[in-house]
């Protein structure tokens, strides 16, 4: 709980809440615009081209220009569309990306066992709009929250092509969510806490939970994190290629301008999110004799900062390098290797976490649990096999006899 809500609730208070909210929100629509000027003009140099030139210098209005486009034109809506879900869904899809900044602490001194607290206005707070208790269940609430708009989006305009996106993104949010969620568990059985605050504060000291999880935890949570962003290559939603514009084709006007901004206001939500679960957030050397101020605003928040664009740049370069995967594809990789990675090496860690807490040898016990969950993998693998080859053998004529026929397409697989 935030010390400022638990302390003297007064005006002043009152008034520290709703200028930390009004800070996040503007910092969040100009971070937004500045992403999606920073993601093209990243992928036209990656592409040897020009990108944005227009619009300002450097072309930084054009995502400005854009949107006032978009809010002029007409808005239309399909004959057999569901009225209410329709004008709905865009929201479902933005808000909740706002929703998870709240309880992203982005400042404060967490260096020296310091749990990030400031003075503002006389009061004790954290540079975070709220830290509920459990902030990181709030996290993936919202992440799920933000896949139904997705969803809603396609079923309610009453077109085969978003229909099938919207399905597509319901398959791949259960595919990738648990997954998610099994590498957040890796993180919270180190920190002990769900409140985001707390788990920045036990990785104070360069004790990043990125290498306190051996690095797959880290890996299998930006691979997740992809897939539930829609982002390249795993756009299936919307690939053009297949449907149209996926979800939004039926959308215009400010309604395709929301799901726009959506896409790129969760991706900066949610590598903040990776900032404060494995890079520390804002904690990080602080040289002693600094001023308060220093220590507490400036340094932290560039810190934070500095975090925040590797992970953008992460996800711009997936763009502009990656192709985008098959659909069988992309649910092979979630259920047959991520969920059963993400298990596997929760256990290790579990069996590791314990070996400290009763004084057995700690490295013995975890490569032991690993021979264990090897031998399980490939004793569920063989009987997978085993099953399939039984499965062909009884039915001559299965699907899978269809599918490696269809090499006739053109394309080495089925449609």
């Amino acid at each position: 709980m935030d010390p400022l809500l638990s302390g003297d609730v007064g005006l002043a208070a009152v008034l520290i809440v709703l200028l930390k909210v009004v800070v996040a929100f503007a910092v969040l629509m100009i971070g937004v615009m500045a992403m999606v000027w920073f993601e093209r003009k990243l992928v036209a140099d990656m592409q040897n081209r020009i990108g944005p030139n227009r619009a300002g210098p450097f072309g930084i209005l054009q995502t400005l220009a854009d949107g006032l486009k978009l809010m002029f034109k007409e808005d239309l809506e399909p004959e057999n569309s569901d009225p209410f879900v329709f004008k709905l869904a865009p929201f479902l899809a933005l808000i909740p990306a706002f929703l998870v900044f709240a309880v992203i602490p982005v400042a404060g001194n967490f260096s020296d066992g310091n749990d990030g607290v400031v003075t503002m206005f006389g009061h004790q707070t954290f540079m975070q709009v709220a830290d509920p208790q459990m902030g990181i269940l709030f996290v993936l609430a919202m992440s799920s929250i933000a896949v139904y708009g997705v969803m809603l989006a396609g079923w309610a305009s009453g077109s085969k092509y978003p229909l099938l996106g919207s399905v597509r993104a319901s398959a791949q949010m259960v595919s990738y969510e648990a997954s998610l969620g099994l590498s957040v568990a890796a993180v919270l059985l180190f920190s002990g806490t769900l409140s985001t605050n707390g788990i920045v504060s036990e990785q104070s000291g360069w004790h990043w939970n990125i290498w306190m999880t051996a690095l797959v935890p880290f890996l299998i949570f930006v691979v997740s994190a992809t897939a539930e962003l829609n982002r390249p290559p795993f756009d299936l939603v919307e690939a053009e290629q297949e449907l149209v514009g996926g979800f939004h084709t039926e959308y215009s006007s400010f309604r395709f301008a929301l799901f726009y901004l959506a896409e790129f206001l969760n991706t900066v939500t949610m590598s903040a999110v990776i900032v404060t679960l494995f890079l520390g957030g804002p904690s990080g050397p602080i040289p002693s004799g600094t001023p308060g101020w220093i220590a507490s605003y400036v340094l932290p928040l560039v810190y934070f900062f500095a975090k925040l664009m590797v992970l953008l740049v992460m996800f711009v370069s997936f763009r502009a390098t990656l192709p985008r995967l098959r659909y069988d594809q992309l649910m092979d990789l979630g259920w047959k290797f991520l969920i059963p990675l993400s298990l596997g090496w929760f256990l290790i860690l579990t069996s590791i976490k314990v070996a400290i807490d009763v004084g057995w040898n700690p490295v013995l016990t975890g490569v032991v649990t690993a021979a264990i969950v090897a031998v399980g993998a490939l004793m569920l693998r063989a009987s997978v096999r085993t099953s399939a080859a039984r499965h062909q053998a009884s039915d001559p004529m299965s699907d899978d006899d269809f599918v490696d026929s269809s090499v006739v397409d053109g394309h080495g697989g089925a449609f």
